[in-house]
């Protein structure tokens, strides 16, 4: 009795060491799977210490996210809100998201068990063994199977980490296309409103010199001009009105550009009112240009696609290295339905496989050195995504004040020009100056008033591309592994 229990007892000793035995080297497979890597680690571009040019320092340091507000147009303000519904691109961009939530999915099953379930009924007939009649009989069979691949080396895991960061820069994604639409909506609608002042000088200035031409055709008739300087005025309406058709059709195509990014037919886009001049300047001044890169939804996609390609490379190292799966499966099998569930009908099944690549042609190889250099193109892509924020916001902010002072200087322009041109009439009704004198003072109105409305338009242009190029008000919250 004694040397039994202490039989009993080295049994049950040896079955802890061998328990441990596998602890220990399920351990050390993990603790080597963390050893795979490689982890990653943000690049590091460091950033200008200050921009080389200065906003308006009375301005909010970054852009509110509906920064499109600040224009105090109602009409852009429903265009933007029509295109962030029904705009085809964004809508790509949110099915790409959805596709990349699968796929994310998709890889994160290999984590966890495989469960089935089936049930088989047979009937079936068969010669007896040793000879005699041919017999029919019932095979019932309901089975659950079980499966699971021991992710030891963190293949699976890096799977999984790879599609997350892919579906996480797919959500990047989405905003920088949400931003790009919107700054294209704002920009294409300023561009109608342009080239609807534009015609309304081109009128104007039509109107301007069909009248002194009627002036001086009577002024021929009396004999005080020559037809000479009733040919050259009849050029300037000439020019004038030759300026219209160009207008109308670039206004029509521009209708028709915003009619796309609003995701609508053209016949149901029409801009009849506002101008330029009605539209508020919404006051921007950059942050520091550390903070950029967590404000460039562009930027923090490239990274994550960087993530990605790093979690590739894990994945690619882990795939020389064994795989251990675990598989079992119960159910009951009986001839009849009537005792089918009765403990003497139980089946069961328990197993365990291992599977070491030994020669497969140098694929794991090139599949791990494929994710390497994969890996140095998108550390290049990210290197230029951050360099190209950093150059778009010097480009916006240079372009906004050099565009700001244009606009100063082309008012001030029109405006010498505008006075130039009364004093030139009213010399030229009193005979002082010659018809030569009023035709060039009457081209210079005509070209301030419409480079006035083109300077308008790019300064507010140069705002839009300013608040793109600060993110649009966009933060990233998430954290960086």
């Amino acid at each position: 009795m004694e040397e039994r229990q202490r039989g009993t007892t080295v049994l049950r000793g040896r079955a802890r060491h061998g328990a441990a035995r596998v602890l220990l080297t399920c351990l050390s497979a993990v603790g080597l799977s963390a050893c795979l890597g490689p982890y990653y680690h943000r690049p590091n571009v460091p950033p200008p210490n200050t921009w080389l040019t200065q906003g308006d320092p009375s301005a909010p340091q970054w852009p509110q996210s509906d920064w499109w507000r600040g224009f105090a147009s109602s009409d852009l303000d429903d265009f933007i809100d029509q295109a962030r519904r029904a705009n085809d691109d964004l809508r790509a961009a949110v099915a790409r998201v959805h596709e990349a939530d699968a796929q994310r999915r998709i890889a994160g099953a290999p984590l966890l068990p495989q469960l089935d379930v089936g049930a088989e009924a047979t009937r079936a007939r068969a010669p007896v063994p040793g000879g005699g009649p041919f017999v029919i009989g019932n095979d019932f069979n309901p089975l659950a199977s079980a499966s699971y691949q021991l992710d030891f080396f963190g293949k699976n895991q890096a799977a999984y980490r790879a599609a997350a960061a892919t579906a996480q820069a797919s959500r990047y994604d989405r905003t920088t296309v949400e931003l790009t639409v919107m700054a294209a909506v704002a920009i294409t609608y300023f561009e109608v409103l342009e080239l609807r002042d534009r015609l309304d000088i081109a009128s104007a200035n039509l109107d301007n010199a069909t009248k002194t031409l009627k002036g001086l055709q009577l002024e021929e008739t009396a004999g005080l001009v020559t037809g000479l300087d009733v040919a050259q005025q009849e050029t300037v309406v000439a020019t004038v009105d030759a300026t219209i058709p160009p207008l109308r059709q670039q206004l029509r195509q521009n209708l028709d550009a915003l009619a796309i990014l609003l995701g609508s037919t053209p016949e149901l886009i029409d801009v009849t009112h506002g101008t330029l001049d009605g539209l508020s300047e919404p006051p921007v001044r950059a942050g520091l240009p550390s903070e950029l890169l967590t404000r460039r939804p562009d930027v923090a996609e490239a990274e994550q696609q960087l993530i990605s390609a790093n979690a590739d490379i894990a994945q690619a190292r882990a795939a020389f290295f064994p795989t251990i799966s675990l598989t079992a499966s119960g159910g009951f099998e009986s001839s009849s339905l009537a005792g089918l569930l009765t403990p003497a009908n139980r089946v069961w099944s328990i197993g365990a496989g291992l599977t070491q690549p030994i020669f497969h042609g140098g694929a794991l190889l090139g599949q791990y050195q494929y994710s390497k250099a994969r890996y140095e193109e998108l550390l290049a892509d990210y290197h230029k995504a951050v360099i190209s924020a950093l150059a778009n916001v010097e480009d916006s902010l240079i372009a906004l004040q050099q565009t700001g002072d244009l606009v100063q200087r082309q008012q001030q322009a029109a405006q010498t020009a505008q006075r130039a041109y009364n004093f030139a009439q009213t010399q030229m009704h009193a005979g002082t100056i010659n018809v030569l004198t009023l035709l060039n003072t009457e081209t210079a109105l005509f070209s301030a008033r419409d480079a006035l409305a083109q300077a308008k338009y790019a300064h507010l242009q140069a705002l839009v591309s300013l608040y793109q190029a600060l993110g649009g008000g966009w933060q990233q919250k998430e954290s960086q592994p």
